[in-house]
Formats: structure tokens, sequence, C-alpha cells
């Protein structure tokens, strides 16, 4: 039995490992900024069960990780990499690359993709993005965000975390509760995408212009974001 366990923590590490290693050719970084953006439009052309328009319109920062991976056999874990943005004054910042990892032991069997997409709420939980790395549920709260065209009038989305957390697995859109993934800033895509280190601060408070190829993200964002703030 010991042995199986053994053989099964090792697959599942197995599995992160290729998708770490593939992440770093700048055409993989391309094709997160552009799935990151279909996960947006997705989610966002069905309002009814997507993100309410109150809750992105108020959002001080977006973050989506395509295809997070969570599960494996005997040991439960997440991990993925995603993109982020946040409000400036010029419009939305140049994007910031990060991992989210965090895990649970318990029998689980099999693994699946989900689409992650995180809100960030307020300035203090945009303060903890901009760090290199925070956990959630410790250093920031987290909650499940509400789900449809609008957020119910006895909501407390406003005032009960800094982040909002949402998954979609097999087509379906939900409220996730996330506590006690951390969150750390994703040096390697960052070098690949940028061709040197920047800082999470420095792209994320629009100190520097973002690159073409990460538009059909930002687009996206600031696309959904306006339609949002108008209604």
């Amino acid at each position: 039995m010991k042995k199986f366990a053994l053989l099964c923590i090792l697959v599942t590490l197995s599995m992160f490992s290729v998708a770490s290693d593939d992440s770093k050719s700048p055409s993989k970084t391309v094709d997160r900024i552009k799935d990151a953006a279909n996960v947006l439009n997705e989610i966002q052309a069905a309002p009814d069960q997507g993100i309410p328009e109150e809750v992105l319109g108020s959002a001080e920062c977006v973050a989506v990780v395509p295809s997070m991976i969570k599960g494996g056999f005997v040991v439960g874990a997440r991990y993925g990499r995603g993109v982020s943005s946040c409000r400036t004054p010029k419009g939305w910042s140049a994007p910031a690359f990060f991992m989210v990892a965090g895990g649970s032991f318990g029998l689980q069997i099999g693994a699946q993709a989900v689409d992650l997409v995180m809100l960030i709420m307020n300035q203090d939980g945009m303060h903890h993005l901009l760090s290199s790395k925070f956990k959630l549920g410790a250093d920031a709260s987290v909650a499940a965000g509400p789900v449809g065209r609008h957020a119910a009038a006895d909501t407390d989305w406003k005032m009960r975390a800094q982040v909002l957390s949402y998954s979609r697995t097999r087509g379906i859109f939900a409220g996730l509760e996330l506590s006690g993934a951390t969150i750390k800033q994703d040096k390697d895509s960052t070098r690949e995408f940028y061709g040197r280190m920047v800082p999470v601060a420095t792209s994320l408070e629009g100190h520097i212009d973002a690159p073409n190829a990460a538009y059909p993200f930002l687009d996206t964002l600031a696309k959904w974001a306006q339609s949002a703030a108008s209604k």
C-alpha cells in the first residue's frame, strides 16, 4: 500500500512537472494570454451563469488560470499558471504571470482541468497581489463569488472577501472555495514574455507598457469590464 501511494504521488508530481516545463516557451505564455481571454469570453457570453455585472465592474484586478490541474490519485492537489491585470488610470495594466498551488490529502481518483477566475475586490487584496507571494485565506481573505447576471441585493460580496474566486469544470461555472492555495509570481513565464524580469508591482501598477501580445487578454477584459460598469 505504501509503494502504491508513493507511485501515485510521483505520477501526480510528474504531471505538474510537465505542465511547468511546457510553459517556459514564449509561445506558451502567449497561448496562455489567449486562453485566458477565451475563458472570460465564454463565461461572460452566458451572463445568467457568469460573473455578475456589479461584481466584475467593481473588481480592482482580474486573474485567470486556464486549465488548472485539480486532483490526482490518493493525493488531492491544485496547480496552475495564470495571468492577471489591474485597473490603472490609463486602463488595464500590462499582465503579470503567476502560479497557484495548494493541496490536501485524501482519496481522490482521477484528475480534471478547471478554469479558475479570481477577482481582487479592494485595495487590501490588490496589495497582496502586488507582492511576490501570498496565501489565500491566511494573507488575503477569499470567498466563493456569486454567479448570475446580477448579484442578489442581500449578498455581502463587497465586504466579505478581498478575493472572490470562481471555477468552471465541464461547462459548469460556479463560485469556488479556494482557501489554502498559495499565489506567487511565475518568474520563468515573466522572463519569457518580457525578455527580462519584471516585478509584479511594475506591471500591475502600470509602470510599463503592455506588449502587443498581451492585448487578446487586455482587450477582452476591458470589453467585459466596461460593459459591466455601464449597466
